[in-house]
């Protein structure tokens, strides 16, 4: 079973994910210039949504150089002093990264990505362990353990991956695209100046100025769960893996990127959003509906002419290949009308959520 989850998002002026030069993402698709959000940051912000935790019920993990110092923390909780819980903490944490044992002071040479009961399990055990060639062993064996361990939901649903440690790798049951504009954009600057409070009496100018860019954008955003791969990940743990699809739906409906916020507070959710619930293996991006960007004409604006571009896409593209598959959209606002997608309509996000999370296995 294939979930896909197809949004229509319009941004207020923001730059919600910067390139090296501070600017908004952008690429050329369809021949245009568009606005871009990548889709680690996307990602990191549904990871980070409150909703993520919540429904699914398991604290998110983390991305970390620093484990060693997590569990040194638990450790120090337990009772162990803390130069030989520094001791352990470092001990494990550079056999576990990388076979060749390399540790920069307390931070690993690669990034990790750990859940929480991954922390209170290794501290657990360390706590009765002693000596550098015991405490190797542990993190190799933890590491080979990886098929064993009750898997975390926001791992099984992104993935880890560990070059120098293989054995803790997970593929990932979830890919997101990279969100562009449906139509296309020009970057816009503004110019900012910031008052020196404490200027005296008499004296004039800013005391800093700059530039800062951003844009206003109609984003289409794109992703696919594998539901198999998501029970394999999660160990069989069917009630898991529903509560953990019904968190990722909550939270790509609420997540928005963080940056510049103090400065755009674009918080716009999604207008439009349409899950298709597969079993034939298939995958359809519709992101070529917006190939020829959307443009607003007379009353219709550019978030209708998106969506009105979705619908068409799709029907054309349903047509064309056929195949079955159980389709629930639901739109914020009544001033588009479906064609192609008029009977497939909810009314309210809760219902569309209960509506795609019914047609997973039970068991």
């Amino acid at each position: 079973m294939i979930i896909e989850v197809h949004f229509i998002q319009n941004f207020a002026p923001s730059n919600l994910n910067r390139d090296d030069t501070n600017n908004p993402k952008d690429c050329v698709f369809g021949g245009v210039r568009r606005a871009r959000i990548s889709s680690q940051c996307l990602k990191r912000a549904i990871r980070f949504e409150p909703h993520f935790a919540e429904v699914s019920g398991v604290p998110i993990s983390q991305r970390t150089r620093l484990m060693a110092g997590e569990i040194k923390s638990k450790l120090e909780e337990s009772g162990v002093p803390f130069e030989k819980a520094m001791n352990k903490a470092e001990e494990f944490a550079k056999h576990y990264s990388s076979k060749k044992a390399k540790i920069d002071g307390d931070k690993t040479n690669v990034m990790l990505f750990i859940s929480s009961s991954e922390i209170k399990a290794i501290s657990e055990n360390l706590m009765v362990l002693e000596g550098e060639e015991t405490i190797k062993k542990f993190a190799e064996d933890f590491a080979k353990g990886n098929t064993n361990r009750p898997g975390a939901p926001d791992i099984a649903m992104f993935g880890r991956m560990l070059a120098d440690r293989p054995e803790t790798n997970v593929d990932a049951a979830c890919q997101v695209a990279h969100a562009i504009s449906t139509h296309s954009v020009a970057m816009d600057l503004d110019f900012f100046t910031a008052v020196d409070d404490l200027l005296k009496e008499g004296e004039t100018g800013a005391g800093m100025m700059g530039v800062v860019g951003f844009n206003s954008a109609c984003f289409y955003r794109y992703a696919t769960i594998d539901v198999s791969q998501l029970i394999k990940n999660l160990k069989g743990d069917a009630t898991l893996a529903h509560r953990t699809v019904a968190a990722f739906l909550h939270a790509s409906a609420h997540a928005i990127p963080s940056g510049k916020q103090n400065s755009f507070a674009a918080h716009n959710p999604p207008s439009f959003l349409m899950a298709v619930i597969r079993e034939d293996g298939q995958c359809w991006s519709l992101a070529n509906a917006f190939e020829k960007p959307v443009t607003a004409y007379g009353k219709e604006s550019l978030l209708q002419a998106s969506i009105n571009a979705l619908d068409a896409y799709w029907g054309r593209m349903n047509t064309f290949f056929g195949g079955q598959a159980k389709v629930v959209t639901a739109l914020l606002n009544d001033d588009v009308n479906l064609e192609a997608l008029q009977n497939t309509r909810v009314a309210t996000f809760p219902v569309w959520v209960e509506a795609v999370t019914s047609q997973l296995p039970q068991e």
